[in-house]
């Protein structure tokens, strides 16, 4: 029951903070972790430990299909060469530049645990990367390399992450073995996600258009892709985002719209209930893991937290600027392919590695035990440099990203807007051109105008060439207004029905639900004239 409180508390926090983290200015992952490590501190309250095995099975599938499922293929593929730098090489240079600092600067901190602490906080989270560019308007290049990277690092860090433990066991490391299963993790890990996906896509495929049913199978698609995968002791990660990848573009072949609704609502919740948790979480565990260490002073601690903390950020910076201009140098192929490289981007990918839950949980994974007879060196030490670089990659750079973006100007392009327009006006003018061509001899002018207007005012909007409009801008604005203002009107009525017992609940439930319909269609009409 103490459980069932605690998580019903960190839910009403979560959902209270959502409210005023817009008007305060802070990052919303950030004042979370700052709430955590507040209430954490407070004498009295229960203690909410972190379970790893929670973290890898609760909460990472479901946040890395999200992701994987709003990112692009096409884009994702063009920047595979940016991406695989990061994903793979950028992880295991700054596995090594940490382990390096740990070594040399903290005492008695071995070879074998200082490349465990370099494996656990050397990929950045998916969950934070999302988080922390979510809002922004940089360029979406940017975003596609930086959520890319971070969907598929895992498996670099995570072999990496085994083979350090096995190392600090054993003391021996057989590099060629450790290649075999980088791979072997890899390939399976993507098979399976792959297999996993065309299994539900066939399934959506046969099974009747329902709603509720098909918004189910989307929650538990990236459970099976996981478990499955770490059946096989393959790539968990991987799994999720190729079935994630692999059904995204398909969804609109097998899914109705009123699944499509219902599902983007689901996972909407879902997720900002997760994204919450965790970085609440993240928070909350910095006064456990205090306790834990004895053998330092408080100073001394947090010297040996800066230094891994920059060590982290520096392999990064030091990584990701060579890494964007060696290969242009070298090779015509990539300038002509990748014309929009510049410093300005490079800056913004080089700061925002941050780092999340997955190296909060690896950390408090580790085993407290080598053998039988011997602890794992320097394990409480572990964990506490991982929070401080969790703390001051998301924290620091976090908060400093948006402060970044606006001194160097980087802002998003507007292809994407142009592509749109282009888009939504061929859409009007091919609808329209079908209409006088199959519909014209068999309706009335009042009825074919009335046909025709909707996609007319769409065009008048999109162009907004007032010569060539028959409404202006301020008149599709009244018009929108009014609109509402009758939707409310419909409301009203229906509701009083309600109360007079003229009208069921069911009727008034339908009626309710196509003018909420009605209205969302309003809101998106008002945001794109927004934007």
């Amino acid at each position: 029951m103490e459980n069932v409180s605690i998580v019903i508390a960190l839910l009403a926090i979560v959902t209270a903070l959502a409210q005023v983290t817009d008007r305060i200015r802070i990052p919303y992952p950030i004042l979370l972790v700052l709430v955590g490590i507040a209430i954490g501190l407070v004498p009295g309250l229960p203690v909410v430990t972190l379970n790893p095995d929670i973290v890898f099975l609760v909460f990472l599938p479901p946040v890395l299909y999200a992701a994987a499922w709003s990112t692009s293929w096409p884009d994702f593929k063009k920047s595979i060469r940016p991406i695989s730098l990061l994903a793979v090489g950028c992880v295991l240079f700054t596995m090594t530049l940490v382990a390096a600092a740990a070594h040399y600067f903290i005492p008695d901190f071995g070879w074998a645990e200082s490349f465990v602490l370099g494996a656990i906080v050397s990929p950045p989270d998916a969950i934070a990367a999302t988080a922390a560019t979510k809002g922004l308007k940089i360029p979406k290049r940017i975003i596609t390399i930086l959520e890319g990277e971070s969907l598929v690092n895992d498996a670099t860090g995570l072999i990496a992450y085994r083979y350090a433990i096995a190392a600090a066991a054993s003391g021996t490391f057989i590099f060629w073995l450790a290649g075999i299963n980088f791979f072997y993790v890899v390939g399976v890990g993507i098979a399976i996600g792959l297999l996993i996906g065309y299994s539900f896509f066939w399934i959506h495929k046969i099974t009747p258009n329902n709603a509720t049913t098909d918004t189910t199978f989307t929650l538990l698609a990236p459970y099976a892709a996981y478990l499955l995968a770490e059946e096989f002791h393959s790539s968990g990660v991987l799994a999720v985002v190729a079935a994630g990848l692999f059904l995204s573009p398909r969804s609109s072949e097998v899914f109705s719209n009123r699944t499509r609704i219902q599902a983007n609502a689901v996972w909407d919740t879902m997720i900002f209930i997760l994204n919450g948790v965790i970085f609440i979480l993240i928070g909350l565990q910095l006064p456990i893991i205090l306790k834990h260490i004895t053998s330092d002073s408080l100073g001394t601690l947090f010297w040996y937290g800066a230094v891994v903390s920059i060590a982290a950020v520096v392999a990064r910076i030091i990584w990701v600027f060579p890494g964007a201009y060696l290969p242009r140098w070298f090779s015509k192929a990539i300038r002509e392919r990748e014309p929009d490289t510049n410093v300005r981007s490079v800056s913004i990918i080089a700061w925002s590695g941050m780092r999340g839950i997955v190296s909060l949980a690896a950390a408090l994974g580790l085993p407290l035990m080598v053998s039988e007879t011997k602890a794992f060196p320097n394990r409480d030490l572990i964990i506490f440099l991982t929070f401080c670089v969790i703390f001051v990659t998301l924290v620091m750079q976090g908060m400093t990203l948006r402060k970044l973006i606006n001194w160097l100007g980087v802002k998003s392009d507007d292809r994407q807007i142009k592509e749109e327009e282009k888009t939504r006006v061929h859409l009007a003018a091919s609808v329209i051109e079908h209409i006088e061509e199959n519909y014209s001899l068999g309706l009335s002018d009042a009825v074919l105008n009335q046909i025709k207007s909707k996609y007319e005012i769409r065009i008048q909007r999109i162009r907004k060439d007032e010569s060539q409009q028959h409404m202006t801008a301020e008149q599709i604005a009244e018009l929108h207004r009014i609109q509402y203002e009758l939707i409310n009107r419909e409301r009203d009525l229906i509701l009083r029905l309600r109360k007079e017992e003229k009208v069921s609940d069911e009727v008034v439930r339908k009626i309710e639900y196509e003018l909420d319909l009605e209205e969302a269609r309003l809101e998106l009409e008002d945001s794109n004239e927004k934007n």
